[in-house]
């Protein structure tokens, strides 16, 4: 059945973009006031350290590594445009439609690539606006790096409901994003507290009850065998076959294979490149292309749902040496500062870093001598990561419910009771 000959519900009508409730209308961006942006800030204006912040795209909705003076900033503040308490800025280059809501504290946008709308609210409140703006669809122009032009966004179609709906749309919207804020917060927390943990617990300086040994300061060949993985060439890549892993598949003590689309054939998989196959159990980490501050996030063990995998080039697997070691203590002095700082010294590289079994042979690790004491460390550990995760899984619930719930009451296929 067509559009056109479909029939509409009682209370609803049809428009160019769908079916809506019969007093709801559809209306343009560009219906709700002038697209504004700051004036121009110049390069020699801008300082590392200072008073008012000033955000650039890369930094929008984040820290400001930029700042200007108060003058300057209380001069174009007055003299030009400048967004209200409660406008919805939004970025217009790069990865466009990103919003923010201004707070009202002093602060600097930059010029057309940070914009918003001089909404005066009769249509629809600025709370309101702050969703539209999340679920609309842009007809962006430009290559590589998309622009959010005034024409298109003047152009962009909405729904706009009754201010009635507004408001209990709005509310229900923003309770659900106090939870998944507060769950943010809540994750940062237990992250903040591992770390700390961490410090302690791997150093020696803060001992386990029932524990008194000694420690030992080991190299890392000492305790544990490592193997970079060889570089398999594009051309021996194959449609299907056995899976390779490389440094991006490693997130977040999981490997990411679903989507992978590199393999190599079973023959030199289990032939010339079969001391490259993957164990379970296997510690596996990123070596190139690695940023040292959030090198915790490329570790991962493997598990046998992960098998058959081959390593490629950019990986690295440890092994434990003999039964005095607990392969989870060995992964979480890899996630550590003590490790970061050292791995950090000897890699090759500056943004992004580069390091290989050379480097690894400099590493040492400070561990008790009983693998008890080791193993008790690790669960802890173990612990604090399983209650993350857990709260992460929550996190990604409440984004979902909070999609499901934008796509159907900001388009009316559910309508809230209204006073």
């Amino acid at each position: 059945m067509t559009t056109a000959t479909q029939k509409i519900p009682s209370g609803y009508k049809q428009t160019e973009i769908g079916m809506i409730p019969a007093d709801w209308d559809v209306k343009k961006l560009g219906d709700l006031g002038e697209i504004k942006m700051c004036r121009r800030i110049f390069n020699h204006e801008t300082k590392d350290v200072g008073i008012i912040p000033f955000y650039k795209i890369g930094t929008f909705g984040k820290e400001a590594d930029a700042y200007i003076p108060q003058d300057l900033y209380d001069n174009y503040r007055h003299r030009f445009s400048f967004p209200k308490k409660g406008d919805v800025l939004i970025s217009a280059a790069g990865t466009i439609g990103r919003t923010i809501v201004y707070d009202g504290i002093p602060a600097y946008f930059q010029d057309s690539n940070i914009v918003w709308i001089d909404n005066n609210e009769e249509l629809i409140s600025n709370g309101y606006l702050y969703y539209v703006f999340q679920i609309v669809k842009y007809n962006t122009e430009g290559g590589t790096i998309q622009r959010l032009y005034n024409s298109i966004l003047k152009s962009t179609k909405f729904i706009c409901p009754t201010k009635p709906q507004q408001t209990a749309i709005v509310s229900i919207l923003s309770d659900t994003d106090a939870l998944i804020t507060k769950t943010e917060k809540l994750i940062q927390k237990k992250k903040n507290i591992k770390q700390g943990v961490m410090q302690e617990l791997l150093s020696g300086r803060n001992r386990l009850l029932g524990f008194s040994g000694e420690w030992d300061a080991k190299l890392l060949p000492e305790i544990s065998w490592f193997q970079e993985g060889p570089g398999v060439r594009t051309s021996q890549f194959t449609p299907t076959g056995i899976k390779l892993l490389n440094g991006t598949n490693i997130y977040k003590g999981k490997l990411i294979l679903d989507s992978t689309n590199r393999f190599i054939s079973e023959r030199e998989a289990f032939g010339p490149y079969s001391h490259f196959l993957v164990d379970d159990g296997d510690i596996l980490i990123a070596s190139s292309g690695i940023t040292i501050d959030k090198f915790e996030e490329k570790i991962s063990f493997a598990k046998k749902e992960d098998l058959p995998l081959c390593m490629n080039t950019s990986t690295i697997r440890f092994k434990v040496k003999g039964e005095n070691i607990d392969a989870l203590f060995l992964y979480y002095f890899l996630m550590s500062k003590k490790f970061k700082d050292q791995i950090g010294a000897w890699a090759t590289g500056s943004a992004q870093l580069n390091f290989g079994p050379s480097h690894l042979d400099k590493i040492e690790i400070y561990l008790p001598k009983e693998k008890a004491e080791q193993t008790a460390i690790a669960t802890i550990l173990f612990d604090i990561d399983a209650e993350i995760k857990k709260l992460e899984s929550q996190l990604t619930k409440y984004q979902n419910i909070k999609q499901g719930m934008m796509q159907t009451l900001l388009t009316g296929k559910i309508r809230l009771l209204t006073k």
